[in-house]
């Protein structure tokens, strides 16, 4: 099962490791800086459409931060 705390633990480690500091990152992203450090504290996630950009911008694999893996199967 996918737990959200794992999902925010990865997205923590890339965004501490991308080269960016948080204002840089946040300009890119066009959000506001105390996004990012909410992110980064846990206190937050990021809506969908910044979680793509996150992951286009970082060149991050959306399925490996989310957990997901070619195991899991989800049935109509």
């Amino acid at each position: 099962m996918i737990k959200l705390d794992e999902i925010r633990s990865k997205l923590q480690f890339a965004i501490k490791h991308c080269g960016y500091n948080q204002s840089e990152l946040a300009r890119r992203l066009g959000i506001h800086y105390s996004a990012v450090s909410q992110y980064l504290s846990g206190r937050s996630m990021p809506a969908l459409d910044t979680f793509a950009n996150i992951c286009v911008l970082l060149d991050l694999d959306a399925n490996e931060i989310l957990c997901v893996s070619d195991n899991i199967r989800i049935d109509k």
